[in-house]
């Protein structure tokens, strides 16, 4: 089986995980506007954006 088709399959197969409400919660508490901070590049990766 090649590499994509093995991707493939353990992408299609995350259609099938049911989260539980808590779960739900407990991802959108972590994962909510703001609570990610910081820059995106570091300074050495962002001398080579826009270049």
């Amino acid at each position: 089986m090649g590499k994509r088709r093995k991707y493939l399959e353990e992408n299609l197969g995350a259609a099938w995980v049911q989260l539980t409400a808590a779960e739900i919660r407990e991802l959108d508490a972590r994962l909510s506007p703001g609570t990610v901070a910081g820059p995106r590049y570091t300074g050495e990766m962002m001398a080579l954006v826009n270049r």
